[in-house]
C-alpha cells in the first residue's frame, strides 16, 4: 500500500473538538494557529496535510501548504495536477452533491469496490453530513458522483 494511503488510514476516527466547530489539528497545521468556525471547513486541508506528511506537498492550490477550497482547487487544476478518468490510490475525489457544478467536498480514492463503488478516505464528513461532518472516515462512494484528480506531487 502506498505511503499516502497508509498515512490517511491512521487518521480514520480523528474528530474535531468540540463537535461542529471545525477545530481540528489539520486546520491548526494549515493556518499556523488554532481556528474554528464555518469558514474553516477542512476536507481539502486534510488532503493537503496527508500529502505533506508523505513528503509530497501539493503546490499551486492557492496556499503554501496546499488547498482549502474545493471550487478554487478544481478551477485551478492545471496549476497543481490533472483530471483522471481511472483513479489510483491516493488520487483526490471531488464531489458535487447538488449537481450544480460547484464542488462541495473532497476525499481520497483508496480502492475500487466494483459495482460502481469505491472506498474513499475523507476528512470533515459523517453519516449525517457529507461535507461538514467533523470526522475522518472511510466512506463508500459512487463513481458517478465523483471527479478524480491527480496532484503533480504524487509519485
Amino acid at each position: 500500500m502506498n505511503k499516502i494511503i497508509e498515512i490517511a488510514i491512521k487518521e480514520i476516527g480523528t474528530k474535531e473538538s468540540p463537535a461542529g466547530s471545525n477545530k481540528v489539528k489539520y486546520n491548526t497545521w494549515f493556518y499556523g494557529k488554532e481556528v474554528s468556525g464555518i469558514k474553516y471547513k477542512w476536507c481539502l486541508v486534510f488532503m493537503s496535510w496527508i500529502y505533506d506528511a508523505a513528503g509530497m506537498r501539493i503546490k499551486g492550490m492557492g496556499y503554501t501548504k496546499g488547498g482549502a477550497g474545493c471550487p478554487y482547487a478544481l478551477s485551478h487544476i492545471s496549476d497543481w495536477g490533472r483530471l483522471v478518468t481511472i483513479p489510483e490510490a491516493g488520487d483526490l475525489a471531488f464531489f458535487d452533491w447538488q449537481g450544480d457544478g460547484k464542488f462541495d467536498h473532497v476525499g481520497m480514492f483508496k480502492r475500487d469496490l466494483g459495482n460502481g463503488l469505491f472506498d474513499c478516505i475523507e476528512g470533515n464528513t459523517s453519516l449525517t453530513n457529507d461535507s461538514n461532518g467533523g470526522e475522518v472516515m472511510l466512506r463508500q462512494r459512487k463513481y458517478k458522483n465523483a471527479v478524480f484528480a491527480r496532484p503533480n506531487s504524487k509519485k
